[in-house]
This record gives C-alpha cells, structure tokens and sequence, in this order.
C-alpha cells in the first residue's frame, strides 16, 4: 500500500482549488499536525469517497433489523471477548493504517483527558487508563471497558463533589503533566494491499456487529456515551476557563439520547472531538513549558549579569 501523498505537494490552481489543501492548511482549530494529515488521508481516500455511500445505509438497515431481533432474544446474551476478537482481527486485515493509527490514539487520549480532569477536580477520583500499544491490544475489550471508563468517571467525580459539597472551578495553574503524545506510530501499523478501508466505512460496518454481539443495554450506554463529549468539554472548559472551545464540540445534549442510527457518524465527530481538546491541552502545556523556560533563561542571565558587575567592582 502506497503512503498517503503529503498535502502540501498539491498544487494550488485558483480555479479549481483543491478541498483538502484548504483544510490541510487551514489552523483553525487546535488539532495535531500529524493527525491532521492522517485524518485526511483517510477522509480522501478511495475506500471514503467509493465504498462509504454504500455501507452507511446497509449498516443503519442492519441497525434496525438487529433492533427488531433482540426482542426476541435473551436480554443477556452477549459475546464480548468474541467481539473484541473480531474487531481486531478486522483492524489488523482491512482497516488503512491511517484509521488504525487515529482508532489507538484514541483510547490514549481518552484516558488522559479524563487523567486531566480528575488530577485537577477538588476531590480524589481514580481512573483506569487505557494505553495500547498495538491492535492486539484490544482483543481484551477495550472498547467496551472505555464505555465504561466514561460512565465510571462521571458517576464517581459527581458523587465526590456531592458528598463534599465541592464544585468544578477555575484553576490557575493546571497540572497538565498526563497530556503527552502517545508513543504510538503510524509506520507500525498494518500496510498491506487489503489494508484499504477506511476510519468512517470501519465505524459504520463495527456498529450493527457491535449491537449485535453486545447487550441492548452495552448498545444503548455506548452510543449516547457520544453525547457526553459535552460533559466532558464542560468539565474541561471550566478548569481552564475557557468556555468559547466549546464550538468546537458536535455530539451535544445527553439529557436528550439520540437515535442508534447515526451512531456511525456521531463517533466519528467524537474522535475529531477528542483530538481537538487533546490539541488544545498539548497546546497549553508546551505555552506553559516555553514561559517557564524562558523565566529561567532571563532568572540566570540576571544572576550571571549581577556576578559580572561585582566581580567587575
């Protein structure tokens, strides 16, 4: 499989200008350099523009006839372990490097991001930080166990600052030592010729195999979890004070679940979400590394500076 050409290669004619060059070069919003051309990539591709149209509504009538089929069938029933082993098996075969590479990075972000918040929040709440470092990786249902991480960090952060009758509030100096780039590259990741599909055909094909080897209710939590990107930009938002990022956000209002039928889609803008505010926090992090840097510059060429003049006198 031939590596994704760089956009900046694209040459620029006024009178049929190329989409992906715009968004390629367009800064926006705070999204990563190497994503963002990995993200494109994966979004102009052939699998994207030829296969995708034809997937969507298959996967969203499968949506609906599994739906139909699990009245029928124990509540309980469930095969997670087989679905995480499928899910990678798929990832490994057929899934572009590009989507591979951004589907990884996710679970790392996730979990710092939510590291983020519980370092700063006025009261203690553990996590459980997911960090693959390969696609096997998630055989041990890890994408179950992120739905549920999510769920988990809400529930205990809420209930912490009830019962000590605390809130979410500015803070002005933020600990941002968990956000990093995760150690993860995209040249590991599969490269052969069936490695073809792309980030948003996966998703939609994962989601009626998902609901169908899930529990209605593993189902449901999962896909309005998409709308607690809210939540958690919230609670973000306001330990920086910085509320106007919050455009940036498209999976809104979880008090008002949405249909599973687009729950495609919704996790798509979910990873874009997640990429965004982990820009924005990697941001914030090197401003606050490059002033302290430079306050220990200017403190030592003051100490050198004071040391000439008295040796001088």
């Amino acid at each position: 499989m031939k590596h994704a050409p760089d956009f900046l290669d694209l040459a620029h004619d006024p009178r049929d200008p190329n989409p992906w060059l715009a968004m390629y070069l367009d800064r926006s919003t705070p999204i990563d350099e190497a994503v963002k051309r990995a993200w494109l990539a994966d979004s102009s591709s052939a699998s994207r523009q030829y296969i995708l149209p034809f997937v969507r509504p298959l996967a969203r009538t499968l949506i609906v006839l599994i739906q139909v089929l699990k009245v029928f069938t124990p509540r309980k029933l469930a095969f997670s372990r087989f679905l995480h082993r499928l899910l990678a098996w798929g990832m490994e075969n057929f899934i572009r490097p590009e989507a591979n590479w951004l589907i990884l990075r996710h679970f790392h972000l996730g979990s710092q991001v939510l590291g983020f918040i519980a370092k700063n929040a006025p009261v203690e709440v553990p996590t459980n930080p997911l960090t693959p470092a390969r696609i096997s990786d998630v055989r041990e249902e890890m994408f179950l166990v992120h739905d549920l991480n999510l769920y988990n960090f809400i529930i205990r952060l809420n209930q912490g600052l009830r019962d000590a009758g605390q809130h979410l509030g500015r803070v002005d100096d933020p600990d941002l030592s968990m956000i990093e780039q995760p150690a993860l590259s995209l040249e590991d990741m599969p490269r052969r010729r069936r490695n073809f599909l792309d980030l948003q055909s996966s998703i939609e094909l994962f989601t009626p195999i998902y609901q169908l080897l899930l529990t209605d209710s593993d189902f449901w939590r999962a896909t309005n979890s998409l709308q607690l990107d809210e939540t958690i930009g919230l609670y973000a938002a306001t330990l920086l004070d910085a509320r106007d990022h919050l455009v940036l956000l498209n999976n809104r209002h979880p008090l008002v679940p949405m249909s599973t039928l687009r729950a495609g889609f919704r996790l798509t803008l979910h990873g874009l979400s997640t990429e965004m505010l982990h820009g924005l926090l990697v941001q914030l992090r090197a401003q606050r590394e490059a002033l302290a840097q430079s306050a220990v510059a200017a403190a030592s060429a003051a100490s050198t500076g004071s040391a000439d003049t008295s040796t001088a006198s």
